[in-house]
């Protein structure tokens, strides 16, 4: 960070030669990146921008309107504040017109009536600049090394979040695409107040370009993602958008981001081989090698994945063993346990799959079990489980016996789609602009107006009556929704957009 012009008014060399501000007072917090001294009168040339001028004023123009067009060419190019020394040209006062133009321009203007060399005021400053630039290098340096260990560790999102808080000094939240808090740190601060109506807040969060400073509400924001999707966006609230935090919230985003790509497994065989084939961590053939050697065979077998919630990996392992049942059973978190049947022939699974749960859910009849679609080869493995994985997600309530993709229903396709970048930025094209405008107006609460009328299968009469609204009041909203959204109400297939985006906001909040 550069010293301000007030800053290097205070060095003991400027302070030798009486300084006083004459004009532009406005302009004194502007950062001084260089300091230039010259006589000649056509010096804005020579400079880029953010350059304290020094001069005695022996070669400035001799005319009001010459003095006037110097002051005006230093403040076009972006010169920080021109200091003249008194005693040469000037004896005891700068020209009134140099002083009313450098005023009307905020450029600071400043007589050093006391002479002072150049030199030691250009000394001052450049060492102030280089050893500012050394402690932000050094900075930058310990922020680089911090997140490489963390990547090298296998950090979890709330440990590289609680990092960057602390070199930063400040809170730091990690949300994903609907505006759902992941992982977050307060940095000492009350976590409540942090959080409270976190999606109305954050939806008043607009910052400029991929990394962007909301001036307005004081978050720095990035977004998180890899391999051209985002999946996210990591805030800190912080004074300014200072080099030093635009690199330490852009290095915690891609060690977020490549965390997402890397899945540390610590634990069993069963569990690795399981998720290597979710994760792609690991070549088919080894996969199938290892497995062959565990004596569960996934060559020339009939595949289909399982996931149990809650995560009931060893009562599993024991129900197939008394099946005399071959499987890869493992826990994948600690919520849900994977299984991948491997059966001799598709004929085998129904049987299979009702007695396996019969058994299971006499012992606990609160799990869950979730089927994919059987497959035939150990590289579709992958997506028997994952189907599995989705279906065991969109499963609200205990179940009798497997439950597979067919009973779900349309509410619980897009529980189970939640998670997918694609489906949050449908909700946001759809639904974005409404619930913005709620987050600004919280009792007109239109989203909940757009629902009743959906639900009431466009009946207005019956939706204002749901809605406890007289019917002009209710007209007047459905209007306002209809113009904030640009959408038709009246159209069937605007309104079954709508009626799907709301079903998959409430996925996402679910």
């Amino acid at each position: 960070m550069f010293p301000t012009v007030r800053e290097v008014l205070d060095l003991e060399p400027v302070r030798n030669g009486a300084p006083r501000v004459v004009a532009g007072e406005r302009g004194l917090d502007q950062a001084v990146r260089w300091v230039h001294s010259s006589e000649v009168p056509d010096i804005a040339t020579l400079l880029r921008g953010g350059e304290l001028v020094l001069t005695t004023g022996i070669g400035l123009p001799p005319d009001e309107a010459g003095l006037r067009q110097y002051v005006s060419d230093l403040a076009g190019i972006g010169a920080c504040g021109l200091a003249v020394e008194l005693g040469r040209r000037y004896a005891r006062r700068l020209p009134a017109a140099m002083v009313r133009a450098a005023d009307e321009l905020g450029l600071p203007l400043v007589e050093l009536h006391r002479g002072t060399p150049f030199v030691a005021i250009t000394e001052a400053v450049h060492s102030m600049i280089i050893d500012t630039q050394l402690a932000e290098l050094r900075a930058t340096e310990e922020i680089h090394q911090r997140f490489t260990d963390l990547s090298v560790e296998g950090a979890g999102p709330a440990e590289v979040v609680a990092q960057a808080a602390v070199l930063a000094g400040a809170p730091v939240v990690l949300e994903n695409l609907s505006r759902q808090v992941l992982a977050y740190s307060a940095a000492g601060g009350s976590a409540q107040l942090l959080l409270a109506s976190w999606e109305a807040h954050s939806r008043a969060i607009r910052p400029p370009g991929r990394t962007g400073f909301d001036a307005g509400s004081g978050w720095l924001v990035t977004a998180v993602g890899a391999r051209g999707q985002d999946w996210g966006r990591l805030l800190m609230r912080v004074p300014s958008a200072e080099a030093r935090y635009v690199i330490l919230i852009e290095r915690a985003a891609s060690t977020l981001a490549l965390g997402r790509l890397i899945d540390p497994d610590p634990e069993g065989p069963q569990r690795t081989l399981l998720t290597a084939l979710l994760n792609h961590t690991m070549p088919v053939e080894e996969v199938m090698l290892r497995a062959r050697a565990l004596g569960v065979p996934l060559e020339r077998r009939h595949l289909v994945g399982l996931v149990l919630r809650p995560a009931l990996a060893a009562a599993a392992e024991r129900v197939l063993s008394e099946m005399s049942v071959k499987a890869l059973v493992g826990t994948l978190d600690q919520h849900s346990a994977g299984v991948l049947l491997t059966l001799r022939d598709r004929s085998e699974e129904p049987e299979t799959l009702r007695r396996f749960a019969e058994r299971l859910q006499r012992s606990d009849g609160s799990v869950v079990i979730a089927a994919g679609e059987g497959v035939s080869t150990p590289r579709e493995a992958r997506r028997s489980l994952v189907e599995a994985a989705q279906v065991a997600e969109a499963v609200r309530h205990p179940a009798t016996g497997v439950v597979r993709l067919t009973d779900v229903g349309l509410a619980g396709l897009l529980h189970m789609l939640r998670d997918e970048p694609r489906l949050q930025t449908f909700v946001e094209r759809e639904l974005g602009p409404l619930l913005a405008y709620d987050a600004r107006h919280p009792r007109e609460q239109l989203v909940e107006v757009l629902r009743a009328y959906l639900d009431c299968g466009r009946n207005k009469s019956a939706a204002a009556e749901h809605s406890h609204l007289s019917r002009p009041a209710f007209y007047e909203r459905l209007a306002k929704i209809g113009k904030i959204l640009s959408a038709d109400l009246d159209s069937v297939r605007s309104c079954l957009s709508l009626h799907v985006a709301l079903l998959a906001l409430d996925a996402l909040r679910s």
